[in-house]
C-alpha cells in the first residue's frame, strides 16, 4: 500500500537558463514561451490523476521561475500554491547573475566540483546546501505524511531529495539528470508486513514533453 507520494516537477526553461546565467533570488526574471508550454503541458498530465487520486498539497520555491511554474500547476490542478522558503535553491552570493562560464572558471568547477567549498563570495557550499534542503524536506514529509504532495521545484531540490530518500550522504562522484518540466515521482509503502520503505517510482520522466513535440494531446 501507498500511504505518501511525493511529486516533484521541475521549473520550465527559465530565461536565465537560456542566457546562462546564474540564476539567484536577485536576477531570476521568470519562465522563457518555452517554458510555460513545458509546465502547462506536465501539468495537463497531472491535472488527469489529481482528479482520480488528489494532491493534498501544492508547493513552490520562491524564485519567480518557480512561483509562474506553480501557477501554471495551480490553476490546472485547482490548488493555490503555497510559496515556501524552504524550496530555494542555492545561495549564489556575488555570482548572481553571472554567467556560469565565468563563475565556473573562478571557482575551477560548478558547485560539484568542491562541493565543501563555496563557488562564489556568499555562495553555499554544494554539500551545505544539501543538508539545509534535506532537513527542511524531512520536516515537510512529517507534516504531510499520509498525503500527496506536489512540488514546484529546483532540480537542486530535487537532488536533495534523492539524497535524503536514498542515504546517499554527501554527493561529489556522481548525480542525477533533472530535465525542465521533467516529474519525478517518490512513494512510501508499507506492506502486508508492516515494513515501510520509500520506493522512487520514476525520475525525471519528459514522456509528456515528448508526446506534445510529436504532435499528441498533452
Amino acid at each position: 500500500m501507498i500511504t505518501t507520494e511525493l511529486v516533484f516537477v521541475r521549473h520550465g526553461e527559465a530565461r536565465c537558463n537560456v542566457d546562462g546565467r546564474v540564476g539567484g533570488p536577485a536576477t531570476c526574471t521568470g519562465l522563457t514561451h518555452r517554458g510555460y508550454l513545458q509546465v502547462q503541458r506536465a501539468a495537463a498530465q497531472l491535472a488527469a490523476e489529481h482528479r482520480a487520486q488528489p494532491f493534498t498539497a501544492l508547493y513552490a520555491g520562491p524564485r519567480l521561475r518557480l512561483q509562474q511554474s506553480g501557477q501554471i500547476l495551480g490553476q490546472a490542478l485547482g490548488l493555490e500554491p503555497l510559496i515556501e522558503p524552504g524550496l530555494d535553491g542555492p545561495a549564489h552570493g556575488e555570482a548572481d547573475g553571472k554567467p556560469w562560464h565565468y563563475v565556473k572558471t573562478a571557482a575551477n568547477g560548478g558547485p560539484h566540483a568542491h562541493p565543501d567549498q563555496p563557488w562564489a563570495t556568499g555562495s553555499d557550499t554544494w554539500n551545505g546546501y544539501l543538508q539545509r534542503a534535506e532537513a527542511f524536506l524531512c520536516d515537510l514529509i512529517a507534516r504531510h505524511d499520509g498525503g500527496r504532495v506536489l512540488f514546484a521545484a529546483h532540480g537542486e531540490t530535487i537532488l536533495a531529495a534523492h539524497a535524503l530518500l536514498l542515504g546517499l550522504g554527501p554527493m561529489t562522484e556522481a548525480g542525477f539528470t533533472v530535465s525542465h518540466a521533467s516529474v519525478t515521482r517518490w512513494q512510501h509503502h508499507h506492506n502486508r508486513l508492516g515494513q515501510r520503505r520509500w520506493m522512487l517510482d520514476r525520475h525525471n520522466d519528459t514522456a509528456h514533453l515528448a508526446a506534445a513535440a510529436a504532435g499528441a494531446t498533452p
